[in-house]
């Protein structure tokens, strides 16, 4: 992990920051506050900030190969130009559930994206899991009230995907052509906090954000507690690995939850943190902007 604590590189006061994404062709760090309706950028210092306002909650912003940036929202994917400010529909999403939004995103090897979706008011089992392949959109798993974290091995064959409410980190296999098979329990949380966002290092390690859990855990492939980062506030979102050694990591945290005695307490929670890391993380990958014909 790191003998040194994280640093506040930018208290935003996010009320649920989400999302963090090291977009190497910007030299960027870019997040959401999903509550917020923002997307943040900084460099890998936590400088040269900027901000934009969404026109409705944002679960993630990803780089795509053509320059943009690809933003999960409540009802659909957007593309997103940060030239203009302008968001532009390229896929609806769940228009029959209204009550639904999209939460947590990520790009594999192959330039898919991966998304969960979830219930707004965090009480029906109504989101779901998918997969988007040049344009194509394929649910792959249900049932779950809080998604999170989709994550991906280095060589590509294991997914990594969240029930955060149950605790428990799903491991699945995946083929080729990006089907998902053997569904399993690869962790539960016993501790404080709930899983949370997730990021896999160039070791195949699983780092875990634990909301309410004031801590971040690292796993190795096995599965086995490997470390620990401690945070002084409670709810830590998601972790991304950047800078030019991909060593510097950036983690999003939230106010989302906390009692106005706890804010006070915490008043560095929503903030955006930093800490260097003994392990690199991988490559963030970009989302293909390739549609089948």
């Amino acid at each position: 992990m790191s003998p040194a604590a994280p640093t506040c590189v930018w208290p935003v006061g996010a009320e649920l920051g989400e999302g963090p994404v090291w977009h190497a062709a910007a030299q960027a760090f870019c997040f959401v506050d999903i509550k917020g309706r923002a997307i943040h950028r900084c460099n890998a210092e936590g400088g040269q900030r900027e901000s934009w306002s969404t026109p409705r909650q944002p679960g993630f912003v990803l780089p795509c190969d053509d320059g943009n940036l690809l933003c999960g929202m409540q009802g659909g994917l957007y593309r997103f130009d940060p030239k203009t400010g302008n968001f532009t529909l390229l896929q609806a999403v769940e228009e029959g559930l209204p009550g639904n939004r999209i939460n947590d995103g990520f790009a594999d090897q192959r330039g898919r994206l991966w998304f969960g979706t979830m219930d707004d008011a965090e009480e029906n089992a109504s989101g779901a899991l998918y997969c988007r392949d040049r344009g194509i959109l394929r649910e792959q798993d249900r049932n779950y009230i809080i998604t999170n974290g989709p994550a991906m091995s280095p060589d590509g064959k294991t997914l990594y995907h969240t029930d955060t409410l149950l605790r428990t980190v799903y491991a699945f296999d995946v083929d080729a052509a990006g089907n998902l098979s053997g569904k399993r329990p690869f962790i539960v949380i016993n501790g404080s906090g709930y899983p949370d966002g997730m990021a896999v290092d160039a070791e195949g390690c699983l780092w875990v954000a634990l909301f309410g859990g004031w801590r971040i855990e690292r796993f190795l492939p096995s599965g086995e507690l490997a470390g620990v980062q401690p945070f002084p506030c409670a709810n830590i979102t998601k972790l991304a690995f950047g800078g030019a050694d991909l060593q510097t990591v950036q983690v999003t945290t939230a106010w989302k939850g906390l009692s106005p005695a706890e804010r006070l307490q915490q008043p560095l929670a929503g903030g955006l943190f930093s800490f260097r890391a003994d392990t690199p993380g991988l490559a963030q990958h970009y989302i293909s902007t390739e549609v089948q014909k």
